[in-house]
């Protein structure tokens, strides 16, 4: 197992994460996301800790508070010492049928926090993160809550969810410009069958110093191959999320069996090893309900692909061109050239 930096910070976080999106019992359309109760959820931890694993992603929305729940008495349960754990939660999501019960208003961030770490049997969160963005609430007063929240003590390190890129860009400036604290990483969708996330935020990211979280590595379950079979289960189901390109991902997936066949391996393997060779991916979240899936996805940890395997993985794979993104890579070719090579291009 290896370690990353979170953001620019000292924080050291391991490549794989474990989620916990499907500890407790949800209702509803996610009720085949879940099901994980307290024993399994406890052997999945010590397992996961046990091959390295540090960093641990909840929310307070997860099976209505169940998750963290969980997530609280494993730790105590399994012995695990607090100073060995980064313990992520979110908030923003609505938890109740009021007004106020979402969002990021300053009253609403306050009262969420105060029941994550009751819920979780900790005095601190070293990773707090926006769920989504909330265009009710000023940035400014998300902003500055969270400064205080990281001032008291409650909250080490601050992160958002699923932000567009421009609203992350004028956030950080923010957070510059009247010296509160900054957000540190971005969780995110990612996968071999979506990638859009590399069209803007990636680049955002990687010029700012942000970690990145990915959730859904292996797009509900859909890179594992196994709803190529008609018998098929899962939540993708009932629930096809995130959405899937069908046309693109059927090649893909041939590939990724080829590729997986070779290295005597799992495609999902393969999938979280390209997700982990890619410079931007702090660490990948792992959903996970059994100790197999688990044994599995660890597999991609020690798995090397060949500089061939990624050149054809990222061809299946690329996205289809878009403005301004074409024009900037034709404008910027020459000068990108001679950056890695040194040498002026009589073409430029």
């Amino acid at each position: 197992m290896r370690y990353n930096r979170l953001g620019r910070t000292g924080l050291f976080v391991s490549e794989m994460c474990i989620g916990t999106m499907t500890f407790g019992q949800s209702g509803g359309p996610y009720a085949a996301a879940s099901g994980v109760l307290q024993k399994e959820a406890e052997a999945i931890m010590r397992r996961a800790f046990d091959a390295g694993i540090n960093f641990i992603d909840t929310a307070n929305v997860y099976a209505s508070g169940q998750s963290e729940q969980i997530v609280g008495r494993a730790l105590a349960s399994l012995g695990i010492a607090r100073k060995d754990v980064v313990l992520s939660t979110k908030f923003e999501h609505g938890t109740g049928p009021g007004p106020n019960d979402g969002g990021a208003s300053r009253k609403h961030i306050l009262h969420e926090v105060e029941g994550s770490l009751k819920r979780l049997g900790t005095d601190y969160i070293d990773l707090y993160q926006l769920h989504g963005f909330d265009p009710a609430t000023p940035v400014e007063e998300m902003l500055r809550t969270l400064d205080d929240l990281v001032r008291q003590g409650y909250v080490r390190h601050v992160g958002v969810s699923n932000w567009a890129a421009w609203q992350l860009a004028t956030a950080l400036g923010k957070s510059e410009s009247r010296r509160m604290e900054r957000f540190q990483c971005y969780q995110g969708y990612y996968s071999l069958v979506g990638r859009e996330i590399e069209r803007e935020i990636m680049p955002l990211l990687e010029s700012e110093g942000l970690g990145l979280m990915v959730f859904s590595p292996l797009a509900g379950g859909y890179l594992s191959g196994k709803y190529r079979r008609e018998n098929g289960d899962g939540r993708r189901r009932t629930v096809p999320f995130p959405p899937v390109n069908e046309q693109q991902g059927g090649p893909i997936l041939d590939l990724l069996e080829e590729i997986a066949t070779r290295h005597s391996t799992s495609m999902a393997a393969v999938s979280l090893a390209w997700l982990l060779h890619q410079k931007t991916v702090t660490s990948v979240i792992l959903g996970l309900k059994r100790i197999d899936q688990l044994e599995e996805n660890l597999k991609a940890a020690n798995l090397r692909l060949t500089e061939d395997d990624i050149t054809a993985l990222n061809t299946v794979s690329a996205l289809s061109p878009e403005y301004p993104g074409w024009m900037m890579a034709s404008g910027e070719g020459p000068r990108r050239a001679m950056m890695e090579s040194g040498i002026l291009s009589q073409d430029s």
